[in-house]
C-alpha cells in the first residue's frame, strides 16, 4: 500500500503520478462517453429551436450536428485534463522565454477551438437553411427558392470570415482593428487581384435584382440548353439535357445573350415536307387537309398551326408544317413531335404520296462526229445519278 502511494505521489516534470493518470481518465471519459454525450447536447439544442418550428426536424439536426459537437467536447474535456496538471493554459500566462514546444501546442489548441466553434455555427446554418428550404418548396413562388441557398451561403462565408478574424486576434495576437484599416490601403490592389470573384458576385446580385431567371426554369445562354438547379455567390449550376451538370460563372449568365424557355408561352414547330414530282395536285391537297385538322384538333397544340403547299424545289414539291405545342415540359414537347411525325408519315401513306429526296440526273451527249459503232460504244456513258443524303 505504501510503495501505491509512494508511486502516485512520485513528481515527474512538475505533476505527480495521479495527476498524470487523472487527466489520462478525464480524456478517455471525453472520448468514450463523447456521442452519448452530444447526442445529449444536440437533444438539448433541439428543444430550443424547435420552437419556431412545427414539424420535426430531429433527424435531420443530428445529422448535421453530431460530429462538429463530438469534437467539440473532446476539445472541452482535453481543456480539462490539462487542467489537472501544472501546465499554462491561459494566454495571459504564455511568456515570451517560455519553450517553442509549449507555445506551439497551445497555439495549436487554441486554432482547433476556433475550427470547432465554426465547424458548429457553419452546420447550424445549414441546418437553419435545410428548414428554410423545406417552408420554400411549398410556396408557389420560385423566388424564395434560390435565395435560401444564397443567403446560406453568405452567413457561411461570414462565419469563416469571422472566426478567421478570431483567430488572429486571439491566437496570433494580431491587432485586428489595425488590419481592418490597414485593408484599405492595399484594398485596391486586393481588388484587382479578385476582379473576376468580384464580377461574379456583382452578377449575382444582379440575377437577383433582375430575375432573369429563377432556380427550376429551362434556359437556353451560349449555345447551352439545361434547368437551372443552384444560383450561388460566384456561379449558377444547370443541369443539362444530357442529364450532366455545368458550373458556370454568374458573369457569363449575365453576358451571354439569355432565352428563358419557361417563360414562352408556347414551343413553335416548323420543317418542311418534301413529296416527290409524281405527287398529284389532288393527292397534296388531301395530304395538307387531313394534315391541318390533325393538328388542329391535337389537345396539346394551339389554333395557329398552318399547313400549306408551300415551294416548287429543285427535287421536291414541299409542304411547310408550322405548329405551336403548349407544353413547357421537355419530354412532353418531343412526344407532341414524335405524335405528329407518325401522323405525317401515315396520311402520306394513305393517299399514294411518296417523300422526296435529292436527285441529280445527268446526261452525256454524244459528239456529232461518232459514226454509228462509236455511238453505240459512248451509249453506255448515258445515266441516271441518284445521291441519298
Amino acid at each position: 500500500m505504501t510503495n501505491w502511494r509512494e508511486l502516485l505521489a512520485y513528481e515527474f516534470l512538475g505533476n505527480t503520478v495521479s495527476e498524470y493518470l487523472l487527466a489520462l481518465g478525464i480524456m478517455l471519459f471525453g472520448f468514450v462517453f463523447k456521442t452519448v454525450l452530444s447526442k445529449l447536447l444536440s437533444s438539448i439544442i433541439y428543444k430550443l429551436v424547435r420552437r419556431v418550428s412545427t414539424e420535426d426536424y430531429q433527424p435531420e439536426f443530428r445529422r448535421l450536428l453530431l460530429q462538429p459537437i463530438e469534437v467539440l467536447l473532446f476539445l472541452v474535456f482535453l481543456y480539462l485534463a490539462f487542467q489537472v496538471l501544472d501546465y499554462p493554459v491561459e494566454p495571459s500566462e504564455l511568456r515570451k522565454d517560455d519553450p517553442f514546444l509549449k507555445t506551439f501546442l497551445f497555439r495549436t489548441y487554441q486554432v482547433f477551438v476556433i475550427v470547432a466553434l465554426a465547424w458548429v455555427l457553419m452546420r447550424f446554418v445549414d441546418f437553419i437553411g435545410l428548414i428554410f428550404r423545406y417552408r420554400a418548396e411549398k410556396t408557389a413562388s420560385k423566388l424564395d427558392d434560390q435565395l435560401v441557398p444564397f443567403f446560406v451561403d453568405f452567413t457561411k462565408v461570414m462565419v469563416v470570415i469571422f472566426a478567421f478574424l478570431v483567430m488572429l486576434g486571439a491566437v496570433f495576437n494580431v491587432n485586428v482593428a489595425g488590419l481592418v484599416a490597414g485593408l484599405g490601403v492595399g484594398g485596391l490592389a486586393l481588388a484587382f487581384a479578385a476582379k473576376e470573384s468580384l464580377e461574379n458576385l456583382l452578377a449575382s446580385f444582379t440575377i437577383f435584382l433582375d430575375h432573369p431567371f429563377v432556380v427550376g426554369d429551362l434556359v437556353e445562354v451560349g449555345g447551352i440548353t439545361g434547368t437551372i438547379e443552384k444560383i450561388g455567390f460566384r456561379s449558377t449550376r444547370i443541369r443539362t439535357l444530357e442529364k450532366s451538370f455545368l458550373t458556370l460563372p454568374n458573369k457569363f449568365m449575365i453576358d451571354k445573350p439569355l432565352n428563358n424557355l419557361t417563360l414562352r408561352t408556347f414551343r413553335r414547330v416548323n420543317f418542311d415536307i418534301n413529296l416527290t414530282y409524281s405527287t398529284t395536285s389532288e393527292q397534296i391537297r388531301a395530304i395538307t387537309t387531313d394534315l391541318q385538322q390533325f393538328i388542329n384538333n391535337h389537345p396539346n397544340t394551339n389554333q395557329d398551326g398552318i399547313v400549306r403547299f408551300q415551294t416548287l424545289a429543285d427535287s421536291a414539291k414541299s409542304i411547310m408544317v408550322l405548329y405551336f405545342v403548349e407544353s413547357m415540359d421537355w419530354a412532353e414537347y418531343v412526344t407532341i413531335k414524335e405524335e405528329v411525325a407518325y401522323k405525317i408519315v401515315e396520311v402520306v401513306e394513305k393517299h399514294g404520296g411518296v417523300f422526296a429526296h435529292p436527285t441529280q440526273t445527268l446526261y452525256l451527249q454524244k459528239p456529232a462526229s461518232l459514226d454509228q459503232s462509236s455511238a453505240q460504244q459512248a451509249a453506255p456513258y448515258y445515266r441516271t445519278n441518284t445521291d441519298l443524303k
